[in-house]
C-alpha cells in the first residue's frame, strides 16, 4: 500500500519507480490520480451538501415560526435537493475509494534504487560465492533417486493420497528433516536472538491482504470452503502479529521466527520440477521475521537476517552464491532481496533455498502497523509511524534436505549425515 499524498505530491518518482519494476507499470499513475481526483471532488461536494442541509434545516423552523410558507417551501426543497446530493456523492465516494483501493493494492512495492534493473531472474547479479561444490569419482544421483533407492522418500504412496506434488518421508530422512528444522532453531534462537513463535496455519483475508498475498496472488494459495487461507508461509501470520498496534520503540527491533507447514497450489508452476521435493503443494520452513522502526535500521537488519540464513549453510558445508535480485525478480512486497541458492550436483547448478527481503513500510500501511518514537524535549509527544518489516527463510527445509541428500551422497547410495547434525539423529553417521 502506498500513501496517496505522496504520489499527489511526487507522481514522476513513482511512475520512474513502476516503470523500473515493469516497462508500462508507471502509467497506473494517471489513473491512482484520476480515481484521487473523483474521490476528493465526491467528498467535497458530500461536505457541501452536508453543510447546505444543516444550514437550511435550522432556517425551515424559523420561517414556519414566522408563516412565511412560500420561504419554508423553498428551504425545504433545497434540503431535499441537498440529501439527494449527498446520497449520490457517497455513492460516487464509494465507487471511486473502490476502484482507487483495488489499484493500490494490486500494485508491487517500490525497488530501492541500488536494486538491478531487470525483467527477469537473467538479469540477476552474484554477490558472493561459499565454498566450491565438492567433486565426485562418480556419477551423483539427484534426491528422488536416493531417497526411492533408500526406500525412505515415496512419492507413488502420497500421489495416491494426495494427487502430484506431495511427498512422503519415512524413518531416518523423517528424522533428518525434522533434525534440519531443529538445528535452524536453535541457532536462529541461541544464536541470533529470535523468539520462536508457533502461529496459526490458517488466517482470515485480511492478513493475507496484509503481507499482499491477496488479492493479487490468491490462486497461489488454498483457500477453504468458509473463507480461511492456509498460509504460503509464516511470513503472513509472524508479520501480521503487529497487525493495527503501536509497538513502543524499545520493543524494536522485534525479530521472529517459526517452523511450520507451508501450502502452495503452484498455479504458475505447471511442467516445473514436477519430479521430486523441489516444488510441492506442501512443504516445510523456518522463517524469519523482523519489525524495525526505519530504512535505515532495515537495510542493516537485511544484511545481518541473510547472514542469519547463511550460517546455516556454511555450518552444514553446503556451497552456495547469495544473488541480488533484480527489479522484475523481487516479490511483490520487497523493496530489496537477497536469494540464497544451494548446490544440487545432480542438476549442475545452484538452486534457490532461501529469499530475504526488504519491504519497507509497504506491509505495515496494509496492516496499519506502526510504532511510537521516544519523547523528547524537542518532540515530547512524538506521532507514531509505520514500522517497516523483513522476512526470509532460515532455511527453506525441504530443500535443505535436498540439497544435504545430494551434497553428502555416497557412491554406494548411502547418505553421509552433516556432523552438526548427528546429535539430532541419535548419533548417526549414515543414512542406509
Amino acid at each position: 500500500m502506498f500513501d496517496i499524498r505522496a504520489i499527489r505530491e511526487n507522481p514522476e518518482a513513482f511512475r520512474a519507480a513502476w516503470n523500473r519494476r515493469k516497462p508500462g507499470l508507471g502509467d497506473s499513475v494517471d489513473e491512482i490520480l484520476a480515481h484521487d481526483a473523483a474521490l476528493r471532488k465526491a467528498l467535497t461536494d458530500k461536505q457541501d451538501a452536508e453543510s447546505a442541509r444543516n444550514s437550511n434545516s435550522k432556517l425551515i423552523g424559523q420561517a414556519k415560526a414566522k408563516g412565511d410558507e412560500a420561504e419554508f417551501e423553498r428551504l425545504r426543497g433545497v434540503v431535499a435537493e441537498a440529501k439527494e446530493t449527498i446520497e449520490a456523492a457517497g455513492e460516487q465516494e464509494a465507487a471511486a475509494r473502490a476502484e482507487l483501493d483495488a489499484l493500490l493494492f494490486g500494485l508491487p512495492n517500490l525497488p530501492l534504487p541500488d536494486v538491478p534493473e531487470g525483467e527477469d531472474e537473467e538479469a540477476n547479479t552474484v554477490d558472493q560465492h561459499w565454498n566450491a561444490p565438492r567433486g565426485f569419482n562418480f556419477a551423483p544421483q539427484d534426491h528422488a533417486n536416493l531417497g526411492e533407492k533408500l526406500g525412505l522418500m515415496d512419492f507413488e504412496t502420497a500421489a495416491k493420497m494426495s494427487g502430484s506434488r506431495f511427498v512422503l518421508l519415512r524413518g531416518a530422512l523423517s528424522r533428518l528433516e525434522r533434525a534440519l528444522a531443529n538445528y535452524m532453531l536453535d541457532v536462529q534462537t541461541g544464536e541470533h536472538g529470535y523468539t520462536e513463535t508457533t502461529p496459526p496455519f490458517l488466517v482470515r483475508s485480511d492478513a493475507m491482504q496484509g503481507t499482499g498475498q491477496l488479492p493479487k496472488f490468491g490462486e497461489d494459495s488454498f483457500e477453504t470452503t468458509d473463507g480461511m487461507w492456509l498460509i504460503a508461509t509464516s511470513e503472513i501470520p509472524l508479520t501480521n502479529s503487529v497487525r493495527e498496534t503501536i509497538v513502543e520503540a524499545d520493543l524494536l527491533p522485534r525479530r521472529m521466527t517459526a517452523h511450520t507447514p507451508c501450502f502452495r497450489s503452484e498455479a504458475g508452476s505447471a511442467g516445473r520440477d514436477t519430479r521430486g521435493m523441489i516444488r510441492l503443494h506442501q512443504f516445510n520452513k523456518v522463517e524469519l521475521v523482523s519489525i524495525v522502526r526505519d530504512e535505515e535500521e532495515g537495510l542493516a537488519e537485511l544484511e545481518r537476517m541473510t547472514t542469519c540464513a547463511e550460517t546455516i549453510l556454511e555450518r552444514l558445508e553446503l556451497p552456495y552464491r547469495r544473488m541480488l535480485l533484480c527489479t522484475g525478480d523481487m516479490g511483490f512486497g520487497a523493496r530489496k532481496t537477497y536469494d540464497l541458492e544451494v548446490w544440487l550436483p545432480s542438476q549442475e547448478t545452484y538452486r534457490e533455498i532461501s529469499s530475504c527481503s526488504y519491504c519497507g513500510d509497504f506491509q505495515a500501511r496494509r496492516m496499519d502497523a506502526r510504532w511510537r518514537p521516544a519523547p523528547s524535549e524537542a518532540n515530547p509527544k512524538p506521532k507514531p509511524e509505520f514500522v517497516h518489516t523483513l522476512n526470509g527463510s532460515g532455511l527453506a527445509v525441504g530443500r535443505t534436505l535436498v540439497a544435504v541428500l545430494e551434497n553428502y551422497q555416497q557412491e554406494d547410495g548411502t547418505i553421509a549425515v552433516p556432523e552438526v547434525l548427528r546429535t539430532y539423529m541419535g548419533g548417526l553417521e549414515v543414512i542406509k
